[in-house]
């Protein structure tokens, strides 16, 4: 669990425990090496020492196939990892595939953007000075991960072959943070009108809970009126947050009072201290508040969202203004962002400028906590930048945020090495591919679908989206 996550009453802060678990990798196995009895582990366990003090982990089996699997961890703890879950990692190694992964810098923030690259490039050569030069190398990376290997996959041309995104944090650090304001704001000025609520610059994580806390009370009471309920779906608009939650059904087209209703579920389950606590990680990155909404045009935001009926069918069932509650958003006091902090942001944190290999993209359709449209936001600025055609993006039909099976990461891990192999797309990353190979292996489930996201609501618009003036 990352000191950053906030501290909450105790049933809060487990739900919040668990959503931030069930994204990340397992412990990596004890260091040492020596053959192993277990066929799918590794026969040499590695492990080192980077210069900035970020550690590093390699999984070698018996019969190295040539090919290593750079995987870059998610956001949380700066220990290494080397795969994103256990079944993945012992298939893996069981097909010859051999297994690196850095901590990242421990010395910092929690949001390692700033050394994570660094650090997994400077991990790739340690493995090539330990073991062997691998004839290709998979870059592979998690949630926060999923950013940095797509910074990998745009700079990592001559020393990576090919790259694979799972439910990757793609649209960057100021996106991320710029539309989680937004919501919060809406949040604040709607369910607690008239209080001072700190929304950004917290000094410690204690101060990232309280707030979280607050937001999260707001939200519960709120839900028992239909006023409430209304404004609570144009918050979750603004937040990009699916109206498909974990156990549920998903709500049928039209039925704007079910959407409603697992879009609360997500936000009752700890998703605010998820937010809360990473934006003070993410602040300690930047080295101060990277998200404003000076400028935001509340009413055009809504008018864009794929959520925008939803929120006009409770308002109007609830019989309330949404002009009026549209104008509160407008007159409020606004927050600007720290142009340094800013940059940091755009510098680290930033991976939409074109791609050097190919990469894969595979996200859920219902993602609590990096929505789907992150993907589209990412895929028009590869494409601005000339590069659409080495970029893949998938997706399973399935809730939560990193929620893929075994067989969907390895049958995507697959789909990379032809794609490295035969030199093109050659259809392997369809959906219906992409399916069927993974039910081919053996390992259970999958649910690869064709799907389109909508767009990400309160995202910067890609860079010829500027040049016309969109």
């Amino acid at each position: 669990m990352p000191t950053a996550l906030p501290r909450l009453p105790r049933a809060l802060a487990a739900l919040a425990t668990a959503t931030v678990l069930a994204c990340t990798a397992p412990p990596a196995i004890a260091a040492g090496t020596g053959a192993t009895t277990d066929a799918g582990a590794a026969a040499r366990h590695l492990t080192g020492t980077l210069p900035d003090g970020a550690t590093w982990i390699a999984d070698v089996p018996d019969g190295w196939n040539g090919t290593l699997v750079l995987f870059s961890h998610g956001f949380g703890p700066t220990v290494p990892e080397d795969a994103p879950q256990p079944a993945v990692k012992k298939r893996l190694l069981a097909e010859g595939y051999a297994l690196a992964g850095s901590s990242y810098d421990p010395h910092g923030s929690t949001w390692a953007l700033d050394s994570a690259e660094r650090d997994q490039f400077a991990t790739l050569d340690a493995f090539r000075a330990a073991v062997a030069r691998p004839s290709r190398t998979l870059a592979v990376g998690q949630s926060m991960g999923g950013l940095v290997n797509a910074e990998i996959a745009r700079d990592g041309a001559g020393r990576v072959d090919g790259a694979l995104g799972l439910c990757g944090l793609v649209a960057g650090g100021n996106d991320l943070e710029n539309y989680q304001l937004n919501a919060e704001y809406t949040l604040a000025r709607l369910l607690l009108p008239g209080e001072r609520v700190r929304l950004t610059q917290f000094s410690d994580a204690t101060e990232a809970s309280a707030t979280a806390a607050r937001l999260t009370s707001a939200v519960t009471a709120a839900q028992r009126t239909p006023a409430g309920r209304a404004r609570i779906a144009l918050a979750a608009a603004y937040l990009n947050l699916p109206a498909w939650s974990s156990g549920a059904r998903p709500p049928a087209h039209g039925d704007a009072a079910g959407q409603e209703e697992q879009q609360y579920r997500w936000l009752a389950q700890g998703l605010l201290s998820f937010i809360e606590g990473g934006r003070y990680a993410i602040e300690r990155s930047a080295g101060g508040n990277n998200s404003g909404n000076v400028g935001t045009d509340y009413t055009a935001l809504l008018h864009a969202s794929e959520h925008a009926p939803e929120v006009r069918a409770l308002y109007r069932a609830a019989g309330i203004d949404l002009r009026a509650d549209l104008s509160v958003l407008a007159s409020g006091p606004r927050i600007a962002a720290d142009p340094d902090a800013v940059a940091a942001m755009e510098r680290t944190s930033t991976a939409g400028q074109g791609l050097g290999v190919p990469l894969l993209d595979v996200h859920t359709t219902a993602d609590n906590l990096v929505p789907a449209q992150q993907e589209n936001a990412f895929g028009r600025r590869v494409r601005a930048a000339g590069d659409g055609g080495s970029l893949r993006q998938a997706y399973v039909a399935r809730t939560g945020h990193c929620a893929f099976t075994a067989a969907e990461i390895v049958a995507a891990v697959h789909a990379v090495d032809r794609r490295v192999t035969v030199g093109h797309w050659d259809g392997s990353a369809t959906p219906r591919a992409l399916e069927r190979a993974a039910l081919g292996l053996g390992m259970g489930g999958a649910a690869y679908v064709p799907f389109r996201p909508g767009e990400l609501n309160g995202a910067a618009p890609a860079p010829s989206d500027r040049r016309r003036g969109l």
